[in-house]
């Protein structure tokens, strides 16, 4: 949108009626939404936050940082060292998913990219794993005829050390091994940041190293929506703990490209309102910070009347500690906080979580699931 909505301060505030004075004050934040409501025609919930909001709140807290020395496994078997490259290659990262339409729109872009990357340039796809099978992406590579090594973060590791909050997100690494740019838009900035990194032009070194909060420093608590603290597990050590892992976008997002998982977002999300009011056990939901703020699990609250505790797992360390790769996912943790049982949301439709929940006598496991190798 190339114009901006302005209107002329008046000389006399007092004398306006309240409605329009109730306007003039809401205008920046009705602009922002109408803004976004517009964005690329992706279907995403309206949000003031942009992807490249997103992505520039990423790379705040990594630009100047050495880049993880990390060995990637590329879903045809091979190997790319990131550490090796140091010194001879940049390193050009996109992190993607075959249900993302911003993804898909700029995959001849990235493409392009690879094919005329030299030897300057080291060009991979990483698939971030999320509600995509090994089966979807190859077909995704087939039906789009890309041809650029595809890495899969089986685990969300790589998203974690990446700072990943959007999909796309671009990660530029300069030849001395540094984080270059960080971005989520195909344009000018991200063109510009790739021939500043094969020139050998180096990231400015970050003057002071970010703290960043995570959803696991505290292994039994977590930050609530409100901002308070609540432990996952019953401190009484009496009840049993539901987590139901979800996103403010599932239902709408996923409605055409991901129709099942649309649908068990859907059903889990009417449970939490039918049943998250019964004492008799805890309930916490757990929204992925992938493509969402804290507004948009307000808005989301508010919308559907939600009641139980929400947290924003805006680093994705909780989804990570569970093994959730998948939306939506329900978790039942016995009175320790070890899991009891991992609830197949599509037995819920015409069941209660509330039933289903007390009836986890499975042995308990261990609430940090082993991680898969590569």
């Amino acid at each position: 949108m190339s114009r901006s909505l302005s209107v002329p301060a008046p000389t006399d505030a007092a004398a306006m009626p309240a409605l329009v004075r109730r306007l003039l004050i809401h205008l920046p934040r009705l602009t922002a939404l109408l803004l976004a409501a517009t964005m690329s025609g992706t279907g995403l919930p309206a949000r003031a936050e942009t992807g490249q909001d997103f992505a520039a709140e990423a790379g705040g807290r990594l630009v100047g940082q050495m880049a993880p020395a990390v060995r990637l496994g590329t879903i045809d078997g091979k190997t790319i060292d990131l550490a090796a490259l140091r010194g001879h290659k940049a390193v050009y990262l996109k992190f993607w998913a075959t249900w993302c339409v911003p993804c898909r729109e700029q995959m001849p872009h990235f493409e392009n990219a690879y094919r005329h990357a030299g030897a300057d340039l080291e060009v991979v796809a990483i698939n971030i794993g999320f509600d995509d099978t090994l089966e979807q992406i190859r077909e995704y590579r087939r039906k789009l005829g890309i041809t650029m090594p595809i890495v899969r973060d089986d685990d969300g590791r790589l998203g974690e050390l990446f700072g990943l909050r959007v999909t796309p997100q671009h990660v530029i690494i300069d030849r001395a091994g540094r984080i270059a740019y960080v971005g989520h838009l195909a344009d000018a900035r991200l063109d510009a940041a790739l021939a500043q990194a094969r020139q050998g032009i180096a990231a400015a070194p970050a003057k002071t190293r970010l703290a960043v909060e995570t959803s696991a420093q505290s292994a039994a608590k977590a930050k609530t929506l409100d901002g308070g603290q609540i432990a996952l597990a019953d401190p009484d050590g009496r009840r049993r703990t539901v987590l139901a892992f979800l996103s403010p976008w599932c239902e709408s997002y996923f409605e055409k490209s991901r129709p099942k998982s649309s649908a068990r977002c859907k059903a889990v999300r009417e449970q939490l309102v039918a049943h998250g009011g019964d004492a008799s056990v805890r309930w916490i939901g757990i929204a992925a910070g992938l493509w969402a703020s804290a507004q948009d699990l307000r808005d989301y609250r508010d919308e559907y009347a939600v009641k139980v505790p929400l947290v924003l797992d805006g680093d994705g360390a909780l989804f990570r500690r569970y093994g959730v790769r998948q939306l939506p996912a329900v978790i039942v943790l016995d009175a320790n906080g070890r899991v009891l049982r991992r609830l197949d949301p599509d037995a819920l439709q015409g069941a209660s979580l509330v039933d289903a929940a007390r009836a986890s006598n499975a042995r308990s496991q261990p609430s940090n699931p082993p991680e898969r190798r590569r």
